[in-house]
């Protein structure tokens, strides 16, 4: 999916196969779980609903839970007009330094000592400057992502915004330059010593799966359940 930006077409480029490090994305603790592999980065942010957003408001760290989607080399995340991060990103700022975070876990792992208790996760970190969405077109185009992020198909089963919700919706974007994902898989990691002590050790994964969807009880007689959301 292509959107236009500032109402100029964008033309897809050929694309390296990893992100360039920078002294911000190179973690100082457990480096070689850091990985810049463009595909990994990707999957890792389109399987998730919920990004963390982090900025700095009046001289401290501000950090926000809020939807976001993925549309090529950019990310958009959806808020109010009224939100404070959004407002920081209008046209008379130059864009919003912001540090933009989604994770996984996948995995709780139990040692038998205390200290290598641990989960097995996947993680994404975007450092940026986040600025605001005015071109109509590509806000129209973000929003319709951001839908259907959290459901594909469900943008064209929906009502669009009119324009009295779209004055009152926000966009921002930040592209996806200085980026890393970090990732703990594997087992337990306890001392040789600890191996025989009487405590069970291992891994218990976690899972996430839709749920039998529950209609609202004002549901216009006749409606039936879209084939996107059957639940197997």
């Amino acid at each position: 999916m292509e959107i236009a930006m500032q109402g100029t077409a964008q033309q897809p480029t050929p694309q390296p196969a990893a992100y360039t490090p920078t002294d911000r994305t190179v973690p100082t603790r457990s480096p070689e779980r850091a990985s810049y592999d463009r595909e990994l980065v990707h999957a890792i942010l389109d399987e998730s609903y919920v990004c963390h957003l982090g900025f700095v408001r009046d001289g401290r760290p501000v950090v926000l839970p809020t939807l976001y989607a993925r549309v090529g080399e950019r990310l958009y995340v959806h808020g109010s007009t009224g939100s404070r991060p959004l407002r920081m990103t209008g046209k008379a700022d130059p864009g919003l330094p912001v540090c933009l975070t989604v994770t996984h876990v996948d995995a709780l792992v139990l040692a038998r000592s205390a200290f290598h208790h641990s989960i097995n996760y996947r993680s994404v970190v975007v450092h940026g400057t986040a600025h605001d969405v005015t071109d109509p077109e590509e806000k129209r185009a973000a929003l319709d992502a951001l839908v259907d992020h959290v459901v594909p198909g469900r943008a064209a089963d929906s009502r669009p915004a009119n324009k009295k919700e779209l004055a009152a919706t926000a966009v921002i974007r930040l592209d996806l330059n200085e980026i890393s994902a970090k990732l703990r898989t594997g087992g337990v990691n306890d001392e040789p010593e600890d191996l025989t002590l009487p405590h069970w050790a291992g891994i218990v994964p976690l899972r996430k799966g839709y749920e039998p969807p529950v209609p609202d009880t004002d549901l216009a007689p006749g409606t039936q359940l879209p084939e996107y959301l059957a639940v197997p």
